[in-house]
């Protein structure tokens, strides 16, 4: 229904962002809210996908069309919903996910939450060979799965934020408890605070 929605960012939480777009706002769940987190009152192209079940319509929004037609395709294997797909975009990186169904990779596959061994061998089973829209020039040999982005400092209050933004992709206060103390050493913003704690989880 709608391909993207064009806006200034009016509201950035944990779970969601908040479009303005003809004095109409825009609820849109996205894998990190917080990479907006620079970028309010300014305007922004999201990718949009409007799921609609009997129980429930929202909107889900992306960076990228990539990540878009990503989440599309994995809406479409059995055991995984809406946040379950949010929470693997939420690292970041499409071709990593590529590479993990590709080579049928279900160790790393499984370090999502939500994602058991089940839905891991499904993923693969249902999508392996069928990702060339969303990375055409996929080569096995240029990703490399066990690593993901590493970011520099800025900020240090959005610590608290980042574990709330954690918790809502399914993280366990268990998890989260583990690689606190670690975080707690460095100075980041909220989104690199997300990036880092997620590169700890997947490992």
């Amino acid at each position: 229904m709608f391909e993207f929605i064009k806006g200034t960012i009016e509201f950035v939480g944990p779970e969601y962002i908040v479009i303005e777009n003809n004095g109409i706002g825009y609820q849109i769940s996205t894998p990190n809210p917080f990479i907006y987190s620079g970028k309010m009152n300014t305007m922004v192209t999201v990718y949009t996908y409007h799921y609609v079940r009997e129980d429930i319509m929202a909107l889900y929004g992306f960076e990228t069309r990539e990540e878009k037609r990503l989440f599309t395709k994995l809406l479409n294997v059995s055991g995984i919903g809406p946040k379950g797909a949010l929470a693997i975009l939420a690292s970041g990186e499409v071709q990593q996910v590529v590479h993990a169904i590709e080579n049928e990779d279900e160790s790393f596959l499984v370090k999502f939450p939500g994602v058991g061994k089940k839905t891991a061998r499904q993923m693969i089973l249902d999508l392996k060979g069928k990702l060339q829209d969303i990375v055409p020039d996929y080569f096995p040999n240029l990703f490399n799965a066990d690593k993901l982005p590493v970011h520099t400092e800025t900020h240090n209050t959005a610590l608290e934020e980042a574990i709330l933004a954690l918790k809502a992709l399914g993280y366990s206060d268990k998890e989260i408890k583990k690689i606190s103390p670690e975080l707690r050493k460095e100075q980041l913003s909220t989104d690199q605070y997300i990036k880092k704690a997620l590169q700890r989880l997947l490992k």
